[in-house]
């Protein structure tokens, strides 16, 4: 199953052309050192980039593996999604996601500064 997860989710990269399904950050995939490197970040400013299979459709609800379900989103929108007991819908959680980035929330201003969200 990990692997089904995990080929979906390198779809998802290249599709959305490395960017954040929500936040539309760019993300890395296997090598936090380059990434840091290429936009002047540190290795613990990276951590939240990181790329993760975010399931529109959780699985515990009945969401399934497959790559209509699949997309790729950085660890920190990912988690918060999900931290409530009830996750957002996927399309209300990208305007509210969208509300914070427009208002200068979301990552941290160093990081925003670097990649120029």
């Amino acid at each position: 199953m990990a692997n089904i997860i995990q080929k979906n989710r390198s779809r998802a990269f290249s599709h959305q052309k490395g960017k954040c399904f929500y936040c539309r950050a760019p993300m890395w995939q296997s090598d936090p050192s380059q990434f840091a490197q290429s936009y002047g970040l540190t290795l613990g400013q990276c951590r939240g980039l990181q790329c993760t299979a975010e399931h529109l459709h959780a699985r515990q609800d009945g969401g399934d593996n497959t790559s209509s379900n699949i997309v790729a989103a950085c660890l920190r929108c990912n988690g918060r999604r999900h931290q409530k007991a009830k996750a957002m819908e996927p399309d209300r959680y990208l305007n509210y996601v969208a509300n914070r980035l427009r208002k200068g929330g979301w990552h941290q201003q160093i990081i925003r500064a670097q990649i120029q969200l």
